[in-house]
């Protein structure tokens, strides 16, 4: 077991908290309605709020699960209720935040490709924090977490498809070149810039974009088809997917300084591009490998926007599936016992949900990178798996619709936990 001493002045480990508001059976297989996951997600809001919790993250989505299940090509055939509830981020964080008093509230993550796409989403964003802003003693920060968003069918309806036989043989590696081109418009919108579409991201396809050599050969064959060549190009342009004339955003005048960006997004080309033009972190799922997240650390040391200061650990959210057990009347082996069942039915459960679009190899990353157990073992799990300067991103209403016990475990966490994780690294 790794227990960290380090010489000087530790700072207190940042804890935030994750609101997925999915509405998915239970374990005795019933689905709470939508009223009900809304209570829920303002009763645990308000418990974090008065436990110290850093920033609460809310999952958006958009469109029916159920629905696009009838689909003729549906992206998860086998998920029972409903990816999230939440579908309008900024409506809900500005009433998040009157609820409350400390608590930040961030997104994680609002798809820019979706519900209008990158324009209508930075007016969006624009407006709640024009609205937020408004008392000059407001300090509390809107993050907005953005990514080209994980299910395909939300951004469907907006046009989000190939357009041809080149683009269909591009997809998906052409659907990350679309969130750079839209990645630019929001950045630069939110900026305060005045942006036409002849100045933004060009799409241009080359080997580097694929990941295999037949990949890229599949493309080449359908570009020497579509376009008539000769021969196989060494590069693909692809027409842009937002074209308009000089555009700004209103409101422009909302404290910027309320704002914090962070990309929902591991590709090193995306990271570097969008710090091109702000200060953008990036988030860290449950799924990532340890190589994967110091290799991000070391990169983001070297391109984060100088407007945003020296990169921190701390920039980055670490996304944690929690499953504390500390509930009175039972030992603490009973306790941990009864962690480890909660979290393979759990965990089953979403696997089984996310069958055949998901790489099984990530699924025993989130199982090993889950916090499980009492909490003296949820405690040496964080001392042993993360630094002392990281940002733990704690999903407790991970498939648990009980939201008293949910909230319990988050006052267990708070209270017992982390002042144990911090006792030790203080040593």
């Amino acid at each position: 077991m790794m227990c960290l001493r380090l010489e000087g002045p530790v700072p207190p480990m940042d804890h935030d908290i994750f609101f997925s508001i999915s509405q998915t059976p239970d374990a005795a297989g019933r689905v709470p309605f939508e009223d009900e996951m809304f209570a829920n997600y303002f009763q645990q809001l308000e418990c974090a709020d008065r436990l110290g919790f850093g920033v609460g993250w809310i999952a958006q989505a958009h469109l029916s699960t159920e629905t696009q299940k009838s689909n003729s090509r549906p992206v998860v055939p086998h998920w029972q209720g409903e990816v999230g509830l939440c579908t309008d981020f900024p409506q809900l964080a500005m009433e998040s935040f009157r609820r409350t008093t400390s608590i930040e509230i961030g997104s994680a993550v609002v798809s820019i490709l979706a519900s209008g796409g990158p324009i209508a989403q930075a007016e969006r964003i624009a407006n709640a924090l024009m609205l937020h802003g408004m008392n000059p003693d407001e300090h509390r920060k809107l993050h907005v977490g953005f990514s080209a968003g994980r299910f395909e069918f939300m951004a469907r309806p907006y046009g989000i498809v190939p357009r041809n036989s080149i683009e269909e043989a591009a997809w998906p590696a052409l659907r990350g070149q679309i969130f750079m081109e839209a990645g630019e418009i929001f950045l630069r919108l939110l900026r305060g810039d005045v942006v036409n579409s002849t100045t933004t991201y060009d799409t241009v396809l080359t080997r580097s974009n694929f990941r295999s050599d037949e990949d890229w050969e599949r493309v080449q064959s359908a570009a020497v088809e579509f376009e008539g060549l000769t021969s196989p190009p060494n590069e693909v342009h692809i027409p842009k997917r937002y074209v308009f004339e000089d555009l700004k955003i209103v409101p422009n005048t909302f404290r910027r300084e309320l704002l914090e960006l962070v990309a929902g997004t591991h590709d090193p080309r995306a990271q570097t591009f969008l710090n091109s033009f702000s200060p953008v972190k990036v988030f860290n799922l449950s799924i990532t490998k340890p190589e994967v997240i110091e290799a991000t650390h070391e990169r983001m040391a070297s391109v984060f926007h100088a407007d945003g200061g020296a990169w921190q650990r701390r920039d980055m959210p670490r996304t944690s599936f929690v499953f504390l057990n500390a509930e009175e009347g039972l030992s603490t082996e009973q306790q941990s016992e009864a962690a480890h069942r909660e979290a393979k039915a759990a965990l089953g459960a979403y696997w089984n949900a996310l069958e055949g679009t998901i790489d099984p190899s990530k699924v025993s990353n989130a199982a090993n990178n889950a916090l499980i157990g009492n909490v003296e073992e949820v405690a040496q799990q964080i001392l042993d798996r993360f630094h002392p300067e990281d940002r733990i991103m704690a999903w407790f209403d991970f498939f648990n619709h009980d939201s008293d016990r949910v909230c319990r475990d988050m006052t267990a966490y708070m209270e017992q936990v982390v002042p144990l994780v911090e006792s030790t690294l203080g040593n």
